[in-house]
């Protein structure tokens, strides 16, 4: 790892030099690292690696032909002085691309889910800590609005004590999002419960102030199992390439689904957290519309979100007795926002960045990426056992100290 701070003027001052950066993976969640590209601004792309040459031309233009290609990670810690690497790859490699960049000293920026099981998750923190190298895992609903709004709105005591969690997911593209590529497949997703709920797993975490101890699950591949077209995408096609929302509506009507299909499109979950809150998840892949709504309930009131992630959104608190009435006593806007994901992409680069180069404190967290993951395992397990209740396993003390004193 190369030193982050200044470097000489000529005048005899310093001045804060580029990072040295690169990315691997050239797909969908490249834009992140497209968004840290700020050359003469605190951060540069230098690398960038992807194992199809196809998106190499990608890659020059958006970080400039100067930029330097390869085929794999090791090529490029073979080759390169870098600062800090954003690992944007199919969700069963986040786990050794990201031991082999921690253990060489490497900072590493991991997109979610932190890996695909519990234990890869863990040895994942423990080639951080063995390599003295920065972890930052791309939970980038830490810095939507509309979730810190409402983590505001219970640290703040309007609803008094939290209770229960509840969200629900619609996931209305999940024809288009989730089954016509590498997602569908449980060999290298575990299940879209873990995939697409770990957002939603760690946002119910960071609103009640706990992690997931005891679950229970009950889900099945409900619709997508009829669709008998498992022809698939053209090799290097992406998401964007073939979504066509009026054209795959209703969501019977799809067309090349990947060739292996064996994740649950519809999924529910209870849980109950280590400091006694108890939270439900349920996510559904063929939904009309698309959004999530949580609903926090304290012992003096509840708040629940209305909206998309963005400038739409808006929270609602009811805290006087009443029967149903649709006005709240308190609704918060949410401010003007710009950039991916209501806002929340440029914040999290911006805290990764900051945190490559002075160690700073972050609103992410590690550790709490590894109980989302861990949550969602347990619950896969559960509702592949008829729904048994299973315990997860939490993460080592000695390791959650090391990530709660800062990485040092």
């Amino acid at each position: 790892m190369t030193d982050t701070s200044t470097d000489a003027t000529a005048g005899g001052g310093t001045r804060t030099r580029d990072l040295r950066l690169a990315v691997v993976g050239l797909g969908m969640r490249a834009g992140l690292a497209r968004e840290a590209h700020r050359p003469g601004e605190g951060a540069a792309v230098v690398a960038a690696v992807d194992t199809d040459p196809g998106a190499h031309d990608r890659a020059r233009e958006w970080f400039g032909d100067d930029v330097r290609l390869h085929g794999g990670h090791h090529e490029l810690l073979a080759a390169e002085e870098l600062d800090a690497v954003f690992v944007i790859t199919p969700d069963d490699t986040h786990e050794a691309i990201a031991v082999d960049l921690l253990e060489a000293g490497v900072a590493v920026f991991v997109e979610k889910p932190l890996a695909i099981t519990t234990e890869g998750c863990d040895r994942v923190l423990e080639a951080a800590k063995r390599g003295g190298a920065r972890l930052y895992v791309g939970h980038n609903m830490r810095h939507m609005p509309v979730v810190r709004v409402m983590r505001d709105l219970v640290l703040r005591g309007e609803i008094g004590e939290v209770k229960a969690v509840w969200c629900r997911h619609f996931v209305g593209h999940g024809g288009d999002f989730y089954f016509k590529d590498w997602h569908a497949d449980r060999s290298r997703t575990t299940s879209l419960l873990l995939q697409k709920g770990a957002h939603d797993l760690d946002v119910i975490h960071w609103l009640a102030g706990g992690y997931t101890e005891r679950v229970a699950a009950l889900g099945g591949l409900t619709l997508y199992g009829d669709i008998e077209d498992r022809s698939g995408q053209a090799p290097g096609s992406v998401m964007p390439d073939w979504l066509d929302p009026e054209r795959n509506w209703p969501p019977l009507s799809n067309t090349g689904l990947n060739p292996v299909v064996d994740v649950e499109d519809l999924s529910m979950v209870v849980m109950r957290l280590d400091n006694g809150v108890h939270a439900s998840y349920q996510q559904c892949h063929y939904t009309p519309d698309y959004w999530r709504n949580y609903m926090v309930i304290g012992t003096e009131g509840r708040l629940e979100n209305f909206g998309d992630d963005g400038e739409s959104a808006e929270v609602r608190v009811w805290k006087r007795r009443s029967d149903y009435r649709a006005d709240a006593d308190l609704v918060v806007p949410m401010p003007p926002v710009s950039g991916g994901h209501g806002g929340a992409d440029p914040l999290l680069v911006a805290e990764f960045l900051e945190f490559v180069r002075t160690g700073a404190d972050t609103d992410t967290s590690p550790v709490a990426a590894r109980e989302a993951v861990a949550a969602g395992c347990a619950a896969t397990e559960s509702l592949r056992g008829d729904g048994r209740p299973v315990t997860v396993r939490r993460t080592s003390p000695e390791l959650a100290r090391w990530f709660a004193d800062g990485q040092r």
